[in-house]
């Protein structure tokens, strides 16, 4: 591990950055600011509004936009810099997390610090962080041509991206964390991929959620408004689109998912203890254990008092840690 310390910081680095992008992002869409910024330039847009013209130049072209002429049109260029600061800041650290990847991954090649292998993911890395750069303003388009909102697909994807990008990370930093050889076990590795499509499934759901507004209606727990399947959520035809396109029909998709995956997680933590496994392996089935309650309880919390920031956002974080401690599982479940 000491010779691989500063590839260790760096990778590290890149998952906290990108831990700070999700953070950063949930408040971007929780306080309506994504549409802000209605134009992309990779480096000029490092700069922001300098003095008043500026300012005043580029809340003019925010006129123009459908969200302005449809839901902000009384905003004031005070409104408007409160909304631009998130998306500004959302974006630069984007550019930042950019930096912190490429200077380090040429210094190191310089350096002769990497392996083949190390190479290749870290070119995988940089690809999937400049895909997620593409995948960003290609959300933010949809929200400016007609209907003043991002589209929740496009949304689900700029969010999937993020978590997988932090995900393969931390994946290429395990091993060098812990070099040691791993005996693995077979029955645990495979219930933790299961464990790992599930949690993916239901991060694109809370993404639909955010996209949709979903959170606000059924704000009740466990049933919603008294019954278990309300009819709003098998209102539309055919019956398929309640689970992608409507917003309680999605409500009530991550609910069920959520107590799947609780279920599924009570599963593995009770059939892993009664076998023989490593000290790793015993560990990482309690950090499993005690985020995926710990999110439960947030959800539960942020669906009954009807999406406050705060709780929305840590329930974004919380699912950001469950999905790294999945990560885990898989990597001291394997087989090296």
């Amino acid at each position: 591990m000491k010779e691989n310390k500063a590839v260790i910081l760096w990778l590290l680095s890149g998952c906290l950055l990108i831990l700070l992008m999700v953070i950063i992002g949930g408040v971007t869409r929780l306080t309506h600011s994504g549409l802000s910024m209605v134009n992309w330039n990779l480096f000029m847009g490092v700069i922001p509004p300098l003095n008043e013209f500026q300012w005043q130049e580029t809340f003019e072209l925010y006129k123009q936009s459908p969200e302005f002429k449809k839901i902000n049109f009384n905003y004031t260029l005070s409104d408007f810099k409160s909304i631009f600061f998130w998306e500004y800041l959302h974006r630069l650290i984007g550019r930042f997390l950019g930096l912190v990847f490429i200077i380090p991954f040429i210094y190191f090649l310089i350096k002769k610090r990497l392996s083949k292998k190390l190479i290749l993911q870290s070119i995988v890395l940089f690809c999937l962080g400049a895909l997620q750069g593409a995948i960003g303003w290609w959300m933010v388009k949809s929200g400016l041509v007609d209907k003043p909102d991002v589209s929740h697909y496009r949304l689900a994807v700029h969010l999937l991206t993020a978590f997988l990008t932090c995900a393969f990370t931390f994946w290429v930093a395990l091993p060098l964390i812990f070099p040691e050889k791993r005996k693995g076990n077979t029955t645990l590795y495979k219930r933790a991929f299961l464990l790992f499509v599930l949690v993916v499934i239901q991060i694109i759901y809370g993404a639909f959620v955010a996209g949709l507004n979903a959170g606000i209606g059924f704000n009740s727990w466990p049933k919603m408004n008294g019954e278990w399947v309300p009819q709003a959520v098998y209102s539309l035809e055919p019956l398929w689109k309640n689970f992608i396109e409507a917003p309680y029909g999605i409500q009530f998709t991550h609910r069920t998912l959520a107590l799947i995956i609780v279920s599924f997680v009570m599963f593995m933590w009770y059939k892993g203890r009664k076998l023989e496994v490593k000290n790793k392996q015993k560990t990482s089935l309690s950090i499993l254990l005690s985020l995926v309650v710990l999110q439960s309880i947030l959800g539960v919390f942020t669906l009954i008092l009807v999406v406050p920031i705060s709780l929305a956002v840590l329930h974004q974080v919380g699912s950001f840690f469950l999905l790294m401690s999945v990560v885990y599982s898989l990597f001291v479940f394997k087989k090296s």
